[in-house]
């Protein structure tokens, strides 16, 4: 009997601990905070970036360099690995695919167009093995950093090819003079601080970091604790403003029958207050990593014009002018800087053998759309941004030319009502152009644009139309012929 009750005690005794073991387990961790465990692992692995940063700071700064590419190729092996398991090999591949390009085929052209075939080819491959109906965290993540790093990699080590004078200034910035390593190749494009969620930094940038030349102080270690400690608490604040309200404003939402049962104006504000709340998960990671990228050095990008250290090369949000800008280009100038600035220098300023600056424009928000993933959202989503960016040129366009217009314009007792006006379009239709985007599928953003009955599309492709007829008007021909000249 004795024993019988001592073995009834010692079961009780192993549930019990193998309960708390459940309770503490990370996937009970993540429902009790409304997320899924592998948002959970993202955000851990972001801010494991500090710690790693802080070893990197206080052991390694200024060491030998292939002691600082193993450990940045160590560091992001093992993020990887513990965010996606044995996945992690397809980021492996695919740098030593693109070593053995730049190998074998040189500084020439056929290198670039293998390499964007090879990378944009595997990343697209992986969305289409991968796809689901809902945004998931998965390989294909990371991956889309990678390929445009690798992209990056490609383009400048060709120009570094190339008669110097031949390159424009910026070009001459990011050409790669030397023969990379394997081993570099890799620790650039494992860095803990950006590996998951970006930024974008050239191969030049980051073997000024390997040298210790990215300090504010040469021959020490940088004086970058504080910015990066203010990036941080930055972060945290639009952490802890998403984790409050992610369970009340959802994209869900957009799809039950509440929403669709509401009044227009109803369904039209919640579009609004969603679109500019859906994008502070992306402000979050982007201001934690960076103030990784700024602990280590990578985020330094010289001195102002008074002798003041700056701390901005790796900002991915200029987050005041996101803020507080009531116009798209000013939130598209704020927002996924590096990524924006990446397309630029490879993509855009490439295709300028077309002569046609709307064309380029066109062709390289395609190229973001297929970046982005396969599902039509992508499309619809940057469809819309290249379609509100026009006009709202030709608006800004027009009421600078108008007389009229910009009296009304320079009015100074109506600026709060032209301010809160503007800022009501401006996030109305991000929130309408982000539906396609996180919704995905046809089906779905196609039931919630019914809802409003197409009003993005509607209102801006009538005033696509309209502008032109408007300028005839209010525009006098002395300005026209004077813009002319």
């Amino acid at each position: 009997m004795a024993s019988a009750a001592e073995g009834d005690m010692e079961a009780e005794l192993t549930r019990g601990l193998r309960w708390d073991f459940q309770d503490l387990s990370l996937n009970k961790l993540a429902t009790s905070l409304g997320a899924s465990e592998q948002a959970l692992r993202l955000i851990i692995s972001i801010f494991l970036g500090y710690p790693l940063a802080l070893f990197y700071r206080r052991y390694l700064f200024y060491k030998d360099s292939y002691l600082i590419h193993l450990f940045h190729t160590f560091t992001g092996l093992s993020i990887a690995y513990y965010n996606f398991g044995t996945q992690f090999y397809h980021s492996l591949l695919c740098i030593l695919l693109q070593f053995l390009i730049l190998r074998l085929m040189g500084r020439t052209v056929t290198a670039v167009l293998t390499t964007f075939c090879v990378q944009m080819g595997y990343l697209l491959a992986g969305y289409y093995s991968t796809a689901t109906g809902t945004y998931d965290i998965k390989w294909t993540m990371p991956h889309c950093v990678l390929t445009l790093k690798l992209i990056g990699l490609a383009i400048d080590y060709y120009d570094g090819g190339k008669d110097q004078k031949s390159l424009s200034s910026e070009q001459q910035i990011y050409a790669i003079r030397g023969v990379p390593s394997l081993l570099e190749v890799a620790g650039f494009s494992y860095f803990y601080g950006a590996f998951l969620v970006g930024p974008q930094f050239s191969m030049n940038h980051y073997m000024k970091l390997v040298r210790g030349e990215l300090t504010d102080v040469p021959g020490r270690i940088p004086n970058s604790t504080i910015p990066a400690l203010r990036r941080l608490a930055l972060g945290l604040v639009y952490l802890v403003g998403y984790t409050l309200l992610s369970p009340h404003i959802t994209e869900d939402y957009l799809l039950s029958d509440d929403y669709h049962n509401g009044s227009f104006w109803f369904r039209c504000m919640y579009m609004l207050l969603w679109g500019k709340f859906v994008l502070y998960k992306y402000v979050t990671c982007w201001l934690v990593t960076e103030g990784v990228c700024i602990l280590t050095g990578l985020g330094f990008s010289g001195f102002d014009e008074y002798g003041t250290a700056k701390w901005d090369a790796c900002a991915n949000m200029k987050v005041w002018l996101f803020e507080t800008n009531p116009r798209f280009t000013g939130t598209i100038a704020s927002f996924n800087i590096n990524t924006n600035a990446w397309v630029a220098r490879y993509f855009f300023k490439r295709l300028k053998f077309l002569g046609n600056k709307v064309l380029s424009q066109g062709l390289s928000l395609l190229f973001l759309a297929l970046w982005h993933g396969l599902h039509s959202g992508y499309l619809v989503c940057f469809q819309m941004e290249f379609l509100i960016v026009i006009v709202e040129r030709q608006a800004a366009s027009l009421i600078q030319d108008s007389p009229v217009l910009s009296r009304l314009a320079s009015i100074t007792v109506l600026q709060p009502l032209y301010y809160l006006v503007q800022q009501t379009i401006h996030w109305l239709f991000m929130g309408y152009s982000m539906t396609a985007f996180c919704l995905f599928t046809w089906d779905k953003w196609m039931k919630v644009y019914k809802s409003i009955y197409f009003l993005g599309h509607v209102f801006f492709l009538s005033l696509l139309f309209i502008l032109p007829y408007v300028r005839k008007v209010m525009v006098p021909r002395k300005e026209k012929l004077k813009k002319m000249e």
